[in-house]
């Protein structure tokens, strides 16, 4: 099954019908177009029920998510042990984090011929996820800022401004002037790990980069990975001067530290608390705002069809 959002950043008809071409030189396709949000979603489960072997999403991070939470039911009821298909990803958003992170080519075309490659060739990998009470998520979430900023850019594409680097830029920039001065914090748990009190914003990752800013890699947890457990990154503070030096090193790529920053690589779990709701995001989507949530890892959730991970140098 090929699930493809029209409405995507990165998409044109003359693109998907070029790719669906190709595809269907290959395999026999069933080619479903989103109309709705959760749509990605619905299809996937009916991909499940149906029995087919693989589910190509061609559409962004959102779309990813949603068909990924799709094929897996909610973590409290997946079965480990059902059959599902694996998932494949042709980029068609503005970042497409998750399928850069597999390795995917970024050109839409390249990494249709890339994914039949894959498929051809039997390559499959199982990857570890990021969770919730009742959603999954595939490479980040946040509480605080980052959340402020996705909140701002669904209301500007809803107002049809197009999602670019330069807008997303712009909208971090302003919306960390705008917030600085706010009062809103939560706490963090960590297991074996004194509590995080005051925090301003906190990221969540299932693996490494944490985003991509045109073709510049932000690591926020380096070492974290799908084969790893989640990467805690939390700030204490939003003043400027404070998180200019933070910001230097990130876009940098050196190692992400700073006397106001907590951060672990590896951890099972970590909760945020909250005396008001502050805005949460997962995978890019807004989901809405929280006083309370705990986020946890799961090993081997999902197979995607993806190159597999290249050994470390010597």
């Amino acid at each position: 099954m090929l699930i493809v959002n029209p409405f995507a950043t990165a998409t044109s008809p003359a693109g998907r019908d070029a790719l669906v071409h190709t595809l269907s030189a290959h395999f026999r396709v069933d080619v479903e177009h989103t109309t709705h949000r959760g749509h990605a979603g619905e299809l996937a489960r009916r991909a499940v029920d149906e029995d087919y072997d693989v589910v190509i999403v061609h559409g962004g991070d959102g779309s990813v998510n949603e068909a990924t939470n799709g094929l897996l039911d909610t973590p409290a009821v997946s079965d480990p042990h059902r059959r599902r298909p694996a998932l494949a990803v042709i980029p068609g958003g503005s970042a497409n984090v998750f399928a850069r992170t597999l390795g995917i080519d970024p050109d839409p075309l390249q990494a249709t011929q890339q994914i039949i490659g894959l498929i051809d060739g039997g390559v499959r990998r199982r990857i570890g996820l990021g969770y919730t009470a009742d959603r999954w998520f595939l490479f980040n979430a946040g509480m605080g800022m980052d959340a402020i900023v996705v909140h701002a850019m669904e209301d500007k594409r809803h107002a049809g401004k197009a999602a670019t680097p330069a807008r997303y830029l712009w909208t971090t920039v302003s919306s960390f002037f705008k917030n600085a001065g706010s009062s809103a914090t939560f706490d963090v748990l960590v297991p074996d790990h004194p509590v995080v009190v005051g925090a301003r914003f906190g990221f969540v990752s299932n693996t490494s980069p944490w985003t991509y800013l045109g073709r510049r890699e932000i690591r926020t947890n380096p070492t974290t990975g799908f084969d790893s457990r989640l990467g805690v990154f939390v700030a204490t503070s939003t003043g400027v001067l404070r998180n200019l030096p933070l910001a230097t090193r990130l876009l940098t790529q050196a190692d992400p530290k700073a006397r106001h920053l907590f951060r672990e690589d590896d951890v099972a779990s970590v909760e945020f608390r909250a005396q008001e709701p502050i805005d949460v995001q997962m995978d890019g989507d807004y989901i809405g705002a929280f006083t309370h949530i705990s986020f946890h890892h799961r090993a081997d959730a999902l197979t995607v069809i993806a190159p597999p991970v290249a050994a470390p140098a010597d």
